[in-house]
């Protein structure tokens, strides 16, 4: 059914919430995976206008990418990574367009209240601004104190 997954990353327990369906539904259709991970930090956002070079932030952000991509290339996934900067929203959705994705699959983390109301939360703007069906997974929440195996 889908031939190109494009899978948003920010390095957090979300993430392994949404790569763990993505590998089983990449090999399920036999569909390629778009890893992005948009850097937002101050020489992120400025990079092109102001001349900047790839700051350390973003340096760990293209290892993360890298590590991830080998993990699920190596699992049997043909997977390719992106390193955006900017505004993530912007950067998914133009990715998606892009790079002819026929699903964006993100990890969430379910509501933060005060947080999702002052900054809004980038998995719904995406889910407004695209055309292209988007599959949101909910990162578990772990219980203090719950045995983890």
């Amino acid at each position: 059914m889908y031939k190109r997954i494009l899978v948003p990353l920010e390095n957090s327990r979300a993430d392994h919430a949404i790569l763990e369906h993505v590998v089983t539904l990449a090999r399920h259709d036999s569909a390629s995976v778009v890893l992005i991970h948009v850097a937002d930090g101050f020489a992120a956002r400025n990079l092109k206008q102001l001349d900047l070079r790839e700051s350390e932030e973003m340096r760990k952000d293209r290892a993360y990418l890298d590590e991830v991509m080998s993990r699920l290339t190596g699992a049997g996934v043909p997977t390719e990574a992106i390193l955006a900067s900017g505004d993530p929203t912007a950067e998914i959705t133009a990715a998606a367009d892009r790079e002819r994705c026929d699903l964006i699959a993100m990890g969430t983390h379910g509501h933060r209240w005060v947080k999702d109301f002052l900054f809004g939360s980038v998995a719904e703007a995406v889910r407004h601004r695209t055309l292209v069906p988007v599959l949101m997974v909910r990162q578990q929440v772990v219980e203090p104190g719950a045995d983890q195996a």
